[in-house]
Order: structure tokens, then sequence, then C-alpha cells
């Protein structure tokens, strides 16, 4: 009976080790209800700021530990975030994402701002000798973007309307970014519509020459990129969202403000060497999440019929 009392007795100290006051999983982690990381991150200018926080240590200084792998697209990504295997997206397209989110396919949650467009960070580029000279010179031709209705062609489609020209002139073919420079040296399009460090690669490797800034006005500052996750992670997780988000809005902060601080991490994730990277036009970093440029991009996609129904983008953002 006394072993009895005995056992008794070391399984209610060890019920209310496991559950008492001061034991939960949160505070072990710092307040957070987990504090490990997978983020699934593409290899883009858009999230310097992801790597920046990781060499700065501004995740564990949030008490975060992350793991970063490598994805191609994050398109393929996106069944893993659904399933739990990713916790975050770095460089998600919006496009892609919102139209997701809209079509029910993902409870999309933007835990924080990667790139938005700035001038010549995406640019239509021709071959130096093509007689094309103009923004009004594309109608008739074909021009190469990455994925067909998304956010090249929705932002191209604005600067030839603001410059006279009818978006139903110019043909649109899929070229995905590394190949476009041969897509564009064998004559398969007359231009090929891509964004850094692609426009500095293709310029060289086929004696390109920029036909138009497609970051020019009327896109200028349109978002284009971030960093995403689940409804039922931000539900789940709270804390650990709202400490991921505070890490990148300081890299966020970092990279806005000091070019030498992205030349400095691309070449270890973007596969561009230093010297490339010295010569790009990046995008621009913004510092927070704005809904206004959000719900900005969201009218423009329903105007182009890439979302059904206008979409309140206030419901996508991670609050606070």
């Amino acid at each position: 009976m006394r072993g009895n009392r005995f056992t008794a007795a070391v399984g209610a100290l060890l019920l209310i080790s496991i559950f008492g006051c001061g034991s939960s999983e949160s505070d072990s982690t710092g307040g957070l209800e987990k504090d490990s990381l997978t983020i699934a991150a593409l290899p883009l200018l858009d999230v310097a700021a992801l790597h920046i926080a990781d060499e700065r240590k501004l995740f564990e200084a949030e008490g975060l530990k992350v793991e970063i792998q490598p994805i191609a697209t994050s398109l393929a990504a996106l069944p893993a975030l659904k399933n739990g295997q990713l916790d975050v997206i770095a460089g998600a397209n919006y496009v892609t994402f919102l139209q997701a989110h809209q079509q029910g396919t993902l409870k999309l949650r933007i835990l924080a701002a990667g790139a938005a467009v700035a001038p010549k960070f995406m640019q239509v580029v021709v071959k130096s000798g093509a007689p094309m000279r103009s923004v009004r010179d594309l109608a008739g031709h074909t021009v190469a973007v990455n994925i067909l209705n998304n956010i090249q062609s929705l932002t191209l489609n604005e600067i030839l309307s603001a410059n006279g020209v009818d978006p139903a002139t110019v043909k649109y073919r899929a070229v995905p970014f590394p190949v476009m420079d041969k897509a564009l040296a064998n004559g398969d399009v007359d231009a090929v519509h891509t964004a850094e460090p692609f426009g500095t690669v293709i310029q060289k490797k086929v004696s390109g020459r920029m036909l138009i800034d497609a970051g020019q006005a009327p896109v200028t500052g349109l978002p284009v990129s971030g960093y995403i996750g689940t409804e039922e992670f931000v539900t789940k997780y709270p804390r650990t969202a709202a400490a991921f988000r505070r890490a990148i809005e300081k890299a966020q902060a970092v990279a806005a403000d000091d070019r030498a601080a992205v030349q400095k991490v691309l070449p270890g994730y973007a596969k561009v060497d230093a010297a490339t990277a010295a010569t790009l036009c990046l995008p621009a970093y913004p510092r927070t999440t704005g809904s206004a440029d959000l719900q900005r991009l969201a009218d423009l996609m329903v105007k182009q019929g890439l979302l059904k129904s206008p979409l309140d983008v206030g419901g996508v953002i991670l609050p606070g």
C-alpha cells in the first residue's frame, strides 16, 4: 500500500510538472507556441531580408530557430504549406496566392511583405538590333513572361494602356526565367519581360538592351511577393507568427536602407556573383505590409480578370 501511495504521489508530481503553472510549451520556448520554423524560399532578390535576418541572428533574438529550404517555384510548395510540412513560403507571388485564397485552395495569411516594384527591377528586354524603340512598338509582338496571367502581364498591361497601346495586341508566351535568354536569342519571342537578376544577366548573354523599364508608373510600388502562411498556422501559433514578422520587418528595414547588406547575401542563395550583385536594380523592400498597396494589386487583378470578384485584402494580412 505504501508503494501504491508512493507511485500515486510521483504520478501527481509528474502531472503537475507537465500541466502545472509555468510548464507549458509556450513558457519553455520563451513565450512562443513553437520555436522552430521551416521556411521554403525562392532564389530571388525578393527574399534578401530572410537571409539578412538569418545572418544577423534576428530570428534567434526573437527566440526562433529557422530552417531555410530552397525551392524552384512557390506554387510547388503549396501542398506542403497546406499540410503543415512547411510553416512559411518566402518570396511567394501575391497574384498566385491571392487567386488560391479566393478559389478556396488555401486559407491565406500574409505574415510580412517581401518585395515591391521599383524602377528597372522588372524589365522588358530585346536584342540589341531589334527595331523596337518604345512601349508602343510592342504592339503585334510576342513577349515572354515567366507565368501567364500573372504579375508580369498584369504590370505590363497597365504600362501599355497608360501609353495608348491595347494590351490585346501583345501576345504573351510562358518561358521560365532561366531560359529566357535562349528564347530571345533563338527568335522564339520578340522580347522578354523579366526581373532582376535575370534582366542584367540576359542583357549580357544575348547583347540585349532594355526596351522598357517595367517598373515605371503606373505600377511603381505595386507589391510583388511576401512571406506567406496559412490561417491555421497563425491561429495555432499567433505569438510565433508575430515573432517571425518582427524579425523579417527588422531585416526589411536593413534591406531598404543598406544596399551593401543585400549585396552581401545575394551570392549565397541567388546564384549571382558579387560583381553582378553590385550592378543589379533591386526591388523595393517594404518595411511593413500595407493594406492600401496590396488592395491596389487586388483591384488591378479584378480589373484584368485575374480575380473573379473583389477581394478585401484586410482579411488576409496578419493583424497587429
